[in-house]
């Protein structure tokens, strides 16, 4: 197969875009918001007015019908701006991925027009306290109650949880049935019986929104089911697989920035009458992050080109996932290590890059679960 990630001339001027965009409205602010834990809305609603909010969707409804790699390139600049911050869009992208997948028309002009043309958050209420990376563990449930689904249950760090106005919910209808007996539900923030429960104080990212959101006696008109029933592991199981690589691009940006850190530093810092970037030993470390920067890359724009070509992507979305938020949480540790006793400050933002780092390697399946993903596509 060849590969071809050269930028097309509208993904050059897309990410020149973003780039001014985070350059003027996200880098002055994100120590602001990660000092007070506070959901930076000011720069949330200045991305949905440049479109870069909701990344999904049909043209006819406002969606941006754009492809894989645009998207990744898009959030790679995002996350070297701030990774908390980039959660945002990063949650709209996972969490209309169902959609996508499933939805009908009026589905989707439900979900997009709200997160399209208004602007609007949306969530992806999968994980529970007793069903993180075993999805088949789900057991908020759904009992079917005429034209209606009653569902109960509660939904743990769940990203956009409290500041969603829709959620795309994953129950089971029959908890014996395990896997084949999950189903995907669209439910709206506003209905009876949807409340936020406790809001997370998080190491890193803490510019993101991430909640509990309960269900109690939600009543969920048939309509609003998305796919079959006994569907739902399927489609979380493909919304991952176009997600994950997403994260590597995340990844990929917090990593970039952690290095373009580092390097300046090393070029002005002075020790032992000379720069320390004239040291092997910096030097040794600035060449290692910067393959496995560059390395981590092709691995998320290989993954995008395969989905944006239809070819089987289980193994390679993994692969991005998995190598890319290993190699950022490696890479801003040694980008710490390089600046030492500046770098452990909070003072300065390259510790917040280490914090927001370490949670790509735990979010939409650990790097411990993508491996097994890999191994078991290996060896079938």
């Amino acid at each position: 197969m060849a590969f071809d990630f050269s930028p097309t001339n509208e993904q050059l001027g897309i990410i020149s875009m973003v780039r001014r965009f985070v350059a003027k409205e996200v880098v002055p602010v994100r120590s602001y918001y990660d000092e007070a834990e506070e959901f930076p809305w000011p720069v949330i609603k200045k991305m949905a007015e440049i479109g870069i909010l909701c990344m999904s969707g049909p043209e006819e409804i406002g969606g941006y019908a754009w492809d894989n790699l645009t998207r990744c390139m898009v959030m790679e600049e995002l996350a070297k701006g701030c990774g908390g911050i980039a959660a945002t869009p990063m949650a709209n992208i996972l969490a209309s991925e169902p959609l996508e997948i499933a939805g009908n028309d009026e589905q989707k002009k439900w979900w997009f027009s709200g997160l399209c043309q208004n602007g609007e958050l949306g969530a992806f209420c999968v994980t529970e306290p007793n069903a993180g990376s075993d999805v088949s563990g789900v057991s908020t449930s759904a009992r079917k109650d005429g034209q209606y689904y009653i569902l109960n249950g509660t939904k743990c760090f769940i990203s956009n949880g409290s500041v969603a106005s829709k959620y795309v919910v994953l129950a089971t209808l029959d908890k014996n049935k395990g896997a084949r007996g999950l189903t995907f539900f669209l439910v709206d923030r506003e209905w009876d019986g949807v409340s936020i429960g406790k809001k997370e104080k998080k190491m890193g990212n803490r510019a993101a929104d991430t909640s509990e959101v309960i269900f109690t006696g939600v009543k969920v008109p048939q309509n609003f089911r998305l796919g079959e029933e006994g569907g739902g592991f399927k489609i979380a199981m493909q919304s991952f697989n176009v997600s994950r690589p997403v994260i590597g691009a995340m990844a990929v940006g917090i990593s970039l920035f952690a290095l373009e850190t580092a390097r300046a530093y090393a070029k002005q810092r002075h020790q032992f009458g000379t720069s320390i970037a004239n040291m092997q030993a910096i030097q040794f470390m600035l060449a290692e992050m910067d393959m496995q920067i560059e390395a981590a890359r092709l691995l998320y724009q290989k993954a995008a080109w395969l989905l944006d070509s239809g070819k089987d992507v289980i193994r390679n979305s993994a692969m991005a996932k998995c190598f890319g938020a290993d190699m950022a949480q490696q890479v801003t540790s040694n980008a710490v290590q390089i600046l030492g006793g500046y770098g452990y400050m909070r003072e300065y933002p390259l510790e917040k890059a280490m914090r927001d780092a370490k949670l790509l390697q735990i979010v939409e399946g650990t790097s411990q679960i993508q491996k097994m993903i890999i191994a078991r596509e290996l060896l079938k």
